[in-house]
């Protein structure tokens, strides 16, 4: 497993344009081909229509003007407004199509990236800030939304304006041509530059903005905790430093792009002052090719040129920044899904209960086991505690059980087989976890209970509460059963929120329970009333019990207390006390 990364770690985002990500994006892209192709042929229609709009401008200035030809003044301004109408049109419908691929195409990546999120090992959140994993999945898609919706589709057209204005412009008089080219591409090549500089900076501001927002949602879940402990003044620091550092790097971006315009008038004026002077020559020396409305025209046509050229240039630079985005999604997609179903995976059904580890090695990170040949038999019905210092491994164990983890090496078998060879739909069927800080939907709470089987019926429902001996309480609440629920459960205390995961679990009705200090906040009468409960629910059940409220694990068949990556000590609570070993110090220390 990777170490994580934090708020203030940046992630590595490349800096130049990777094409290898837009190749990606073609699986995504083929589906609408026929929609793309169409709005190609569109633009194309769209583009030569405005290049034939200043050749009829032309035509005003020497035959109207000078030849007071008003009736080709009628037959031009016609012209000119059917062309404006036919690129309109054939604009409108080149957007339509495009942005329809376009937004088709991110919709397609945004519901991959959530169902691959459903996917992925607990490694991949384990390594990174939740508000990093956002920004992926919210702020860079976005981003590549706009892009493929709109940059994508201006920088095709802005490509097909340059080829056709360029031939266009060579019909016409190729020295006048050269002068265009010999003013743009200068300026070309300082735009190019000036957005090259940006580029460079622009990958350290997405990382900054990551960190930002990791911050930034790490306080908002954190607000209870930072406001009691009187930590807002140090945590308003920690945001004004990571927020300054983002500020700073985008003004360097803005600062440098202000520079745009000044450079691009420079060499605008600068390049309309030699095209009347090379047009005004050639006219004295008897051009036949060159008239007032030649210079009407290119002066058009480099408006036409030089235009699309410098918004070609942003383009490049976005989709620098786009690929980085783009690295960053497909970083989610493309990561390997370990903790998956095996090609021949059979279903666990008709389980007894008998768990074996054996031999078993895990680590977390590289070279810092947890578990040192963990070696374990549990027989059907057993009740095992597991009790031991913090981070001695034994929430790993069951996290290796339920196969939110795999193990490095030995093996973790449910009735003598591999959790490995298991469908995980049939294993996290078969067994129920309730973990110390339990989750609570949006909803009814009704519906949270359900949660435990969609297809439990209400009646069902309040049962598994009344075996709780709950009932009461939830029907204390407004509308009972249907009391809606706010998101995370707020208004709820932590022990009613225990207390509705409890009745989730006994309504799944799994072959093994894990309780994963899952009675840590519950007050000490409603946990009696609960470990009456458990000796109904966990009768004929195997149950693992986590917890340093020693209390609870007193009647277990069998205590464990794991240190070292293995098992130290093992035997009933009455045979532990007898030993005075170090089960012996957990309860004179409680």
């Amino acid at each position: 497993m990777a170490r994580r990364n934090t708020y203030f770690q940046d992630e590595h985002i490349e800096q130049k344009p990777d094409m290898g990500q837009f190749r990606k994006v073609f699986r995504y892209v083929f589906p609408y081909r026929s929609m793309l192709i169409m709005s190609v042929i569109f633009m194309v229609l769209a583009s030569a229509a405005s290049m034939v709009s200043p050749l009829l401008l032309k035509n005003i200035i020497n035959k109207v003007v000078y030849d007071e030809n008003y009736r080709e003044l009628t037959l031009v301004i016609a012209g000119m407004a059917v062309l404006a109408l036919l690129e309109i049109f054939m604009t409108f419908l080149q957007q339509r199509l495009m942005g329809n691929a376009g937004h088709n195409i991110i919709a397609a990546i945004r519901q991959e990236v959530f169902y691959k999120l459903q996917k992925l090992p607990f490694d991949y959140f384990d390594s990174k800030p939740d508000g990093k994993i956002v920004v992926r999945v919210t702020d860079y898609i976005n981003d590549l939304a706009n892009f493929f919706t709109n940059q994508m589709v201006l920088l095709l057209v802005y490509v097909m304006k340059i080829v056709l204005v360029l031939f266009f412009m060579l019909a016409i008089s190729v020295p006048l041509t050269l002068v265009v080219i010999a003013v743009v591409v200068p300026m070309m090549l300082c735009i190019f530059a000036l957005r090259k500089s940006v580029r460079r900076i622009f990958p350290a501001h997405r990382a900054k903005f990551s960190n930002r927002t990791a911050f930034l949602i790490e306080s908002i879940m954190g607000e209870k905790v930072i406001k009691n402990f009187n930590r807002t003044e140090k945590s308003r620091e920690t945001y004004r430093d990571v927020h300054n550092q983002s500020v700073s790097i985008w003004m360097r971006i803005v600062r440098r792009n202000e520079l745009n315009t000044p450079i691009v008038m420079l060499f605008w004026n600068a390049g309309m002052i030699a095209l009347y002077g090379i047009a005004m020559a050639l006219i004295k020396n008897g051009n036949a090719m060159v008239n007032a409305g030649t210079v009407v025209v290119f002066t058009n046509y480099m408006s036409l040129f030089s235009g699309p050229l410098t918004q070609i240039a942003s383009i490049i630079q976005q989709l620098a920044q786009v690929s980085s985005n783009l690295e960053q999604v497909f970083d989610t997609i493309d990561y390997p899904v370990e903790i998956a179903d095996s090609e021949n995976a059979a279903s666990l059904n008709k389980v007894k209960g008998k768990v074996d580890f054996d031999h078993v090695y895990f680590e977390y990170e590289e070279n810092a086991p947890v578990l040192k040949d963990f070696d374990l038999h549990v027989k059907p019905g057993q009740t095992i505690a597991l009790v031991g210092p913090t981070g001695a491994g034994k929430t790993t164990v069951i996290n290796l059980l339920t196969r939110f983890y795999d193990v490095d090496k030995g093996s973790v078998k449910i009735d003598d087989v591999d959790v490995r060879s298991v469908t995980l739909e049939s294993l996290r069927r078969e067994v129920g976890v309730l973990m110390q800080d339990p989750f609570i939907f949006k909803g009814t709470i009704m519906d949270n209970i359900r949660y435990g089987r969609p297809s439990a019926t209400d009646e069902e429902c309040a049962a598994a509460a009344r075996t709780l001996h709950i009932e009461e309480k939830l029907l204390s609440f407004p509308d009972g059963y249907m009391h809606r629920l706010d998101e995370r459960g707020q208004g709820l205390s932590a022990g009613e929120k225990q207390l509705i995961s409890f009745a989730r679990i006994i309504l799944k009705n799994p072959s093994v329970i894990i309780l994963d200090e899952a009675t840590s906040s519950i007050d000490t009468e409603t946990e009696e009333l609960i470990q009456q409960a458990l000796k109904i629910v966990l009768k004929d059940k195997t149950a693992f019990i986590v917890a340093h409220r020693l209390s609870t694990v007193r009647d277990a068949d069998r205590i464990l207390y794991i240190s070292d990556g293995g098992i130290a000590e093992s035997g009933t609570h009455e045979e532990l006390m007898d030993k005075k070993g170090l089960y012996y110090s957990l309860n004179k220390g409680e």
